[in-house]
């Protein structure tokens, strides 16, 4: 059963799905998603009762030419202290006619890659063009990789990042700037954010570390961290300064995205946009240059899905 089946490390994974090919992945998730293409059954997310780990299970499926895929994982917020990552998982594949199990992969990677390839076609899509400044909150994988994918989508001329402790937000920006980017570490939250074009929050934060009142006019607010109800990266003047607030999935987010859960239980926000809905033509999020836009991703399946069948097809090509 084994000898056809596709087993793929997160280093394999990682070259397999590079930057240019994650973004291509999760315009096409999105796309599939705006036009009512895709198959997307309701995630679970569980936080666990003996810890403050959460296990999660996404099921979905592309379209008719690739198979269901199933993502099965942890996030473990304890892991940062040690310098591991926070989120671990499974991906596994099927194909697409008989159902057989195609390929089981890395699902940290998968996740890691297709998030940051998800902000970064949000923000292609909600940023004005001449958005070149970008504030991270977060020091960790997911804010290393998001600066690499908004430097595909926008040419950045400075990254100024922060979390909470020094070392870390230190030796982040040096690994950005090994890389050539023009990184560097802020004092304060509010001293990254003051004045940028971009903001990316990539924290497990349950309080805000984003305030409405250091935004500029234009901003565009990224935030992947808000992903279940107690966590909440940016406060509630994000929200009601934004002209529109643009959600992975309106239906997902109402009750998982933490902000968004706790605008609309008290009517701050009637109503959220779908990126696909943006992508698909549908829906517009930004009618003005000083316009500020808040993005909140909560992470679906049928980015997992898109970004698995990538790496498949990638890896494919490799054995011909």
């Amino acid at each position: 059963m084994t000898d056809d089946v596709l087993f793929l490390s997160g280093p394999q994974v990682t070259r397999l799905l590079d930057a240019d090919t994650a973004i291509a992945s999760q315009r096409a998730a999105f796309t599939a998603l705006g036009s009512g293409a895709a198959d997307l059954p309701a995630k679970i997310m569980h936080p666990s009762r003996f810890d403050d780990s959460v296990v999660f299970a996404y099921v979905s499926r592309l379209s008719a030419d690739s198979g269901a895929v199933a993502k099965f994982g942890s996030v473990n917020p304890g892991n940062a202290a040690a310098g591991l990552p926070t989120i671990h998982a499974v991906v596994s594949v099927l194909d697409p006619v008989t159902g057989r199990l195609a390929a089981v992969m890395d699902g940290a990677a998968v996740t890691t890659l297709r998030t940051a390839a998800a902000s970064a076609v949000a923000v292609d899509a909600l940023a004005t063009p001449d958005s070149a400044d970008l504030a991270v909150l977060g020091s960790g994988t997911q804010a290393l990789a998001h600066v690499r994918a908004i430097a595909r989508v926008r040419d950045l001329k400075s990254v100024r990042l922060w979390s909470p402790t020094p070392r870390n937000r230190a030796r982040a920006a040096e690994t950005l700037r090994e890389l050539g980017f023009p990184a560097e570490a802020a004092g304060s939250a509010e001293e990254a954010v003051s004045g940028a074009s971009l903001v990316a929050a990539c924290t497990l934060s349950t309080t805000p570390v984003v305030h409405g009142e250091w935004l500029a006019p234009g901003c565009t607010v990224v935030s992947v961290g808000s992903f279940e109800p107690t966590r909440r990266e940016v406060d509630t003047e994000v929200l009601r300064r934004s002209a529109t607030v643009v959600v992975d999935d309106p239906a997902t987010a109402a009750e998982h995205a933490g902000p968004v859960v706790d605008a609309l239980r008290t009517g701050l926000l009637t109503d959220l946009v779908g990126l696909g809905d943006v992508l698909a033509g549908r829906a517009v999020a930004r009618t003005a240059p000083g316009d500020i836009v808040y993005y909140n991703s909560v992470g679906l399946g049928i980015q997992d899905a898109a970004a698995a069948w990538a790496v498949v097809q990638a890896a494919k090509g490799e054995r011909r």
